[in-house]
């Protein structure tokens, strides 16, 4: 926080003031105009591979320092980012791509076919689309530095929308001596071909991440759209800020001292909207969704009447008032794919949109043979998005005479413990809260937290082939209209077996300087184009 100086403090500096003045004026114009972009992340960045976590906060870093061979605009469609061009062959099994001109590394190395090859083998090990698009994949091939081919076992309708995948894990491009590293292996090299680098010496875990321009990025000529287009940096500087208490984070906005704050608690809205010099604005066009996940290693939730017992008392309308405020940012949505989105649908649903029973849900909870095993749920308290979420979870459990336990750390501890495959005496855990932003919920392909797919599941590790064959009819779908009712049929499973609960589906308002201009519409806070005056 600034301080406010004594006047004889004032008056004593003003000497040195009007000298530092004096050699700020016979400064280059370059140095005068340096444009430094405060932006206070959602949580704090303690992992720098966004190929080995789902956390938000590692690929939003993503997006500052790599880029990608195709990226989503805000019509759904996807379009061509570090290709240049690229031809289909007839039958479909043969993908060419030529890279454009001007992609360099951080270091200057120049981006070629390898480069592109190892990277999209690193991710394809981990992303559950990009697993999927490897089992049709015969080979990647180099035909030069700038030419790459993809050769298909047999056509993949997807991909395009595998390569273009806008959210977690993302298919973002590393030179290949970085590539190179075990898919379970942590990156800690942040060398990418992106729009912004990391000055990894003023990294500071815990309190600030910093970014500058790069200058040898070449944008493209289109106008940015989400993922998409030119991506034209025009500050110098950026620092993300990492402030847990909001009323810091808050206080900071309001006066100045930070620019932008990316993800703000509702109960704040209306401080921050009576500030003349700050705008409070919805810029998230699908919103999120939160859930509830299980583990399925352990008593009491790897037995389905358990899983079963908890939805039936989830009341969605609890969890918009809790995550969002107010029903203006937030509302129910029972389905496993974004409301609003084309295969959104209410199949099953009656599980979470039928009358809450506590009865009911306590006489299954006595045949599932619960006995008293504690449940341990891990929260972070300083992401309100999910301790609202824990607290309202924790409480409901108790109400069904369950013995419950909510530990709360920070995020970064959270996504660390929730690896963990041990029992909760062990330092496991039961159930963690959490969120996936629109796009990553739009149809079985990209939803990962709906698989069954066991050891290779997603925190959880749920098991359920009938769910992975509903899953593979999706893949296998000729039309659209095939693919929706795949779609529903892997909805109509997901709601007997539930490997998670949806809670709400919301939307935080993020909150700006109003000297800022620039910022897009997206999913996801992009820090290109962002003006600031």
């Amino acid at each position: 926080m600034i301080n406010t100086l004594r006047r004889s403090v004032i008056l004593a500096v003003v000497p040195v003031a009007l000298a530092f003045s004096a050699a700020i004026i016979a400064l280059p114009a370059q140095a005068q105009q340096q444009k430094t972009l405060k932006f206070i992340a959602q949580a704090d960045l303690k992992l720098l591979d966004p190929i080995a976590t789902t956390a938000y906060i590692t690929r939003n870093h993503g997006y500052m320092v790599y880029d990608t061979l195709f990226a989503m605009d805000s019509k759904f469609d996807i379009k061509p980012q570090m290709v240049d061009k690229f031809t289909v062959s007839p039958d479909k099994k043969t993908y060419t791509f030529t890279l454009r001109d001007g992609l360099k590394f951080h270091d200057g190395a120049p981006v070629k076919s390898a480069d592109v090859i190892a990277s999209i083998d690193r991710w394809s090990k981990r992303d559950g689309l990009g697993q999927k698009m490897a089992e049709s994949t015969e080979s990647w091939s180099a035909t030069n530095d700038k030419t790459f081919v993809l050769k298909l076992k047999k056509p993949f309708a997807f991909v395009l929308d595998a390569l273009g995948k806008p959210s977690s894990n993302v298919p973002f491009i590393m030179p290949e001596r970085i590539a190179k590293t075990d898919a379970f292996t942590n990156i800690t090299d942040p060398t990418g071909s992106g729009p912004f680098k990391m000055v990894k010496d003023e990294w500071v875990p815990g309190s600030k991440v910093v970014y500058v321009k790069n200058t040898d990025y070449v944008p493209r000529k289109e106008a940015p759209s989400w993922a998409s287009g030119g991506k034209v940096v025009k500050v110098d500087r950026v620092e993300w800020l990492y402030i847990p208490d909001s009323a810091t984070a808050a206080n900071a906005l309001g006066n100045g001292e930070a620019d932008w704050w990316e993800q703000m608690p509702p109960d704040l809205i209306p401080l921050l909207a009576k500030n003349s010099s700050v705008k409070v604005e919805n810029i998230d066009p699908l919103g999120s969704m939160g859930m509830i996940r299980f583990n399925f290693l352990h008593p009491p939730f790897n037995n389905e009447k358990m899983r079963r017992a908890v939805a039936m008392v989830v009341n969605q309308q609890d969890y918009v008032l809790g995550i969002a405020g107010s029903a203006d940012n937030g509302k129910p949505c029972a389905s496993y794919f974004t409301c609003g989105t084309p295969l959104a649908s209410n199949v099953g649903s009656s599980l979470l949109t039928g009358k809450r029973d506590f009865e009911a849900a306590k006489a299954l909870i006595k045949e599932s043979g619960y006995k008293g095993e504690k449940i341990v749920i891990i929260s972070a308290a300083d992401q309100p998005i999910v301790q609202s979420q824990s607290l309202l979870t924790t409480e409901l459990l108790r109400k069904l005479g369950l013995n419950v336990e909510l530990q709360a750390g920070d995020w970064g501890s959270l996504i660390t413990r929730r690896t963990s495959k041990e029992p909760v005496e062990k330092g496991g855990w039961s159930i963690f809260h959490t969120w996936l932003v629109g796009p990553d919920l739009l149809n079985p392909g990209v939803n990962f937290a709906i698989r069954g797919n066991g050891d290779k599941a997603w925190f959880g590790w749920p098991s359920d082939p009938k769910i992975e064959s509903l899953r593979e009819a999706f893949f296998e779908a000729p039309n659209a209209g095939a693919a929706k009712k795949a779609a529903e049929a892997v909805q109509g499973r997901a709601f007997e077996f539930l490997p998670y609960v949806p809670t709400a589906q919301f939307i935080l308002p993020t909150a700006y300087r109003t000297n800022l201009s620039g910022i897009i519409v997206a999913p996801m806070a992009f820090l290109w184009n962002v003006e600031k005056k």
